[in-house]
């Protein structure tokens, strides 16, 4: 009777597989964000073999987060964001280099998540030159132009900002165009302390999107958000 009653997992409509090359035992932890809080969706352990596999069911496309638990180390290149979708994902990484050798496939809206990291990361590149430049010139004793670097890296921050925008924009019938806007054109009214700063632009690119992005997980979070910094940028302006 307990055997027939016993009810096997259902399906899910994603299939995670991969390689950890070089890893021979520990534990790989899948989870997602939900709020502030990271919510595990799955645990794989290793043991002899390096290869794994996670059926998975997603009510969107996101964003899920890879813990390597390696058991043995203090290693802090353990951690692995993948934008996910239905469908099937592959990921091919290494022990040592966990994060830096990871090659993902079979995730569209990854592949743009890596396009935008790559350029975004130039903007970065060029914050900690000016940031290396100060405490070189500190250092040496040497003058310091201040108020030229605080220029320069304002100019910096507008461009990262402007990329996002125009990225998220250029990429309205994927997920990652309302993930861009929150956690990178959001980011942009909290640095410059007025809510009405991205307002305009986070509305922009909410309206742009295609009915099913809009319905999704980011889609609905990017509207609430925008409705809340209405409300935050119509008091502001009575004040």
């Amino acid at each position: 009777m307990a055997a027939c009653e016993k009810k096997e997992k259902p399906a899910g409509n994603l299939l995670l597989t991969g390689e950890i090359s070089g890893l021979k035992k520990g534990t790989l932890y899948i989870s997602k964000l939900e709020d502030t809080l990271l919510v595990p969706i799955d645990s794989i352990a290793i043991d002899g073999n390096s290869h794994f596999e996670s059926d998975l069911n997603l009510d969107s496309p996101q964003m899920i987060y890879l813990l390597l638990d390696r058991g043995v180390t203090t290693s802090k290149d353990n951690s692995l964001m993948v934008f996910a979708e239905p469908g099937t994902i592959d990921i091919k990484t290494s022990l040592q280099t966990f994060f830096a050798d990871a090659k993902i496939t079979g995730s569209k809206n990854h592949e743009l998540y890596e396009e935008f990291r790559k350029v975004n990361s130039r903007f970065t590149g060029e914050e900690l030159d000016i940031t290396a430049e100060r405490l070189n010139a500190y250092k040496d004793k040497k003058f310091f132009d201040e108020k030229a670097a605080m220029d320069k890296m304002e100019k910096i921050t507008k461009r990262k900002y402007l990329y996002a925008v125009n990225f998220a924009l250029n990429h309205r019938d994927k997920e990652i165009a309302p993930y861009i806007a929150l956690s990178e054109v959001a980011g942009y009214a909290v640095q410059s302390e007025r809510a009405d700063a991205s307002v305009r632009y986070l509305d922009t690119i909410q309206k742009s999107l295609t009915p099913e992005v809009a319905k999704s997980k980011y889609g609905q979070m990017l509207i609430r958000l925008i409705n809340e910094r209405k409300v935050i940028a119509e008091q502001q302006a009575i004040q």
